[in-house]
């Protein structure tokens, strides 16, 4: 299918369409290969189908309302939030008000250098053993961590190289049956930056994506299973950024539950006059890209200020539905 890049409208509006089955309506796409624009009746069948039917349940959540991941980092490097005992991670995620915990333990930030497979381990299972209560995640590229996660008991791979840093990666996935988070990016953390040759950053990532989607059917993972992420921040500019969040709708072209993750990315900084600032100073902007986000229809946003984003959401659907 041509991408499409739905536009958002009233909700009230003649003719609107529920954009992925949620909240938002749309009444006009534009095709991204020409730029033209089609009102939603005009769209084939299959795109139509595409854009409006709702997303199936993931781990037991369902897309009705947005979703809030929650980032743990086990890491004493991270870029944000990096240096805390397993214990205090812990604790730290079992009085978060997520919906899903993302427990990593390998930073990705720009430059950052790659850690061993046991280190990895040793880092996030005793996290996800103290969360068994609650959906954890896991945040690696390397086989051998999602086994040992998912084994202490993690429900979805969250995987930045989208099962492209580990060709075993897709096996175990697939193997166990569990949902997968495919993000778009570049190269490596170390040379991501690098990399942000792009012509057209939004057809391109979606292309990128739409590759890895089918590569991961192909290795045997159910597409209900997938979502995808565009990787803001991951091998972008500030404004190829910026171009990302303006076309997120476009995103749900792909047919599957869309992932955001832009909290507290440096190109938030940059913009708001603050580039050197902590990163727990961009938690302002954080919550603006997470609200764009959710008028986009993204149905997942990762997040440090988990708190933040939750007040944020109620006032955002007072506002919004009345609820």
């Amino acid at each position: 299918m041509t991408p499409l890049l739905p536009l958002p409208c009233h909700p009230d509006a003649p003719g609107a369409a529920p954009l992925a089955g949620g909240w938002v309506r749309f009444d006009r796409a534009r095709r991204l290969e020409d730029g033209a624009t089609v009102g939603v009746g005009d769209l084939s069948a299959e795109e139509r189908d595409i854009l409006c039917e709702p997303r199936p349940p993931v781990a037991g959540l369902t897309w009705d309302a947005p979703r809030i991941m929650g980032i743990l980092n086990a890491t004493p490097d991270s870029f944000s939030d990096g240096g805390r005992t397993a214990a205090e991670v812990a604790a730290l995620g079992a009085a978060m008000e997520a919906d899903l915990l993302d427990v990593g333990g390998e930073s990705t930030r720009p430059g950052a250098a790659e850690v061993p497979v046991a280190e990895e381990v040793a880092r996030v299972v005793p996290v996800i053993e103290a969360l068994r209560a609650r959906a954890v995640s896991i945040d690696t590229r390397k086989a051998a961590v999602a086994e040992a996660a998912l084994a202490a008991g993690a429900a979805i791979v969250n995987d930045v190289s989208a099962l492209a840093f580990d060709p075993a990666m897709a096996g175990v996935v697939a193997r166990a049956g569990v949902p997968v988070v495919l993000m778009h990016a570049r190269g490596t953390p170390e040379t991501m930056q690098a990399e942000t040759d792009y012509a057209d950053v939004v057809v391109e990532v979606l292309a990128a994506l739409a590759g890895r989607v089918a590569a991961a059917e192909a290795a045997g993972i159910v597409r209900d299973r997938i979502l995808v992420d565009p990787g803001i921040g991951f091998a972008k500019t500030a404004a190829q950024n910026v171009a990302l969040l303006r076309a997120l709708p476009a995103l749900h072209s792909l047919g599957l539950p869309v992932l955001l993750g832009a909290s507290r990315k440096r190109f938030i900084g940059v913009i708001g006059d603050d580039p050197e600032g902590a990163a727990n100073r961009r938690d302002p902007g954080s919550l603006a890209v997470t609200l764009a986000g959710v008028r986009a229809g993204v149905q997942m946003h990762r997040v440090h200020d988990v708190a933040g984003t939750r007040r944020a959401l109620r006032l955002w659907d007072a506002i919004e539905r009345g609820t």
